[in-house]
Formats: structure tokens, C-alpha cells, sequence
């Protein structure tokens, strides 16, 4: 395996769509998706098909992505 290179994927709660929207500008790629592991999956999809065309110099088995994910917090009932 090569050496890891790690991308990171933005995303943030979109309280009235109800979706995580994600985007990683490295990539590029950008999606939106109802639970952060679906967004994850969506953007690894996208990233593993863009990788040879705007990354060639890595290799697919050294590609990890990260999340930073923003969401606002909600006061817990009680």
C-alpha cells in the first residue's frame, strides 16, 4: 500500500432539507445525503472515479477521506 494521502470533506447539517451537504474541493466533489455515512459513501464514490483525472500520482488504495462535520447543537429535553 502506498502512503496515505487524506482528503477532507466539509460538510454541514441543512436543517430545512434535512441533509448533510458535503464537498471536498480537492477532489472535486460535492454531494448531499441524509446521514453522514451516506454522504461519506456518496463522496467516496465520487472521489475513487475522480482521483486519475485530477489526482494521477494517487494511487486508489492510499486514498483516505475525512470528515469535518458542522452541525448546530440542540438543547437535550428534560
Amino acid at each position: 500500500m502506498s502512503r496515505p494521502v487524506i482528503f477532507t470533506i466539509s460538510a454541514a447539517w441543512d436543517q430545512e432539507a434535512s441533509v448533510w451537504s458535503g464537498h471536498c474541493d480537492d477532489i472535486p466533489a460535492a454531494a448531499d445525503a441524509p446521514t453522514l455515512d451516506e454522504l461519506l459513501d456518496r463522496i467516496s464514490a465520487m472521489a475513487l472515479d475522480l482521483l486519475p483525472d485530477n489526482h494521477p500520482d494517487v494511487a486508489p488504495d492510499s486514498l483516505f477521506l475525512q470528515i469535518t462535520a458542522l452541525r448546530e447543537a440542540e438543547p437535550v429535553a428534560g
